[in-house]
């Protein structure tokens, strides 16, 4: 019977549910950018039709989706996708970097608001545990051949 990480599997769920609540704001619009926190300013160009909110929260949709596939890789859940254990560890440090740095990211972003960075950064905390902790665990079955 085969084995399956339980931490890459949720992260990989996570990072899913985060690429679908980003694509929500892009089908949705201000309404969603506001909810989630994403400023007024990124609301307004929003509800503008601006093209940069669109933009950003597009590269968010795919970089998360990958993320998650990668995620289901290393549970082992999908086919090993190539250079998983490097993937696995930089989804990881990511993660766990922008988690740990939200107060030097604040004021790069002085519209978004507190409950924002502190609600974001303590999901990427977690999400970047979770990749962390299942990459360790399954470090000895990842392949070599295709890390």
């Amino acid at each position: 019977m085969r084995t399956y990480n339980k931490f890459l599997g949720a992260a990989a769920v996570f990072s899913a549910i985060a690429a679908l609540a980003h694509l929500g704001c892009i089908v949705f619009g201000a309404d969603w950018y506001r909810f989630f926190g994403a400023g007024e300013q990124m609301a307004r160009m929003a509800e503008a039709g601006h093209w940069y909110p669109t933009a950003v929260t597009s590269v968010l949709v795919v970089v998360l989706g990958l993320w998650s596939l990668y995620g289901l890789s290393g549970a082992g859940l999908i086919k090993v996708l190539p250079l998983l254990r490097l993937a696995l560890c930089v989804i990881s440090g990511i993660f766990l970097i922008r988690g740990f740095s939200f107060v030097a990211l604040m004021p790069m972003f002085p519209e978004n608001s507190l409950t924002f960075w502190l609600v974001s950064s303590a999901i990427c905390l977690i999400m970047g545990t979770f990749y962390a902790v299942g990459t360790y665990q399954r470090w000895p079955e990842l392949s070599r051949k295709n890390s």
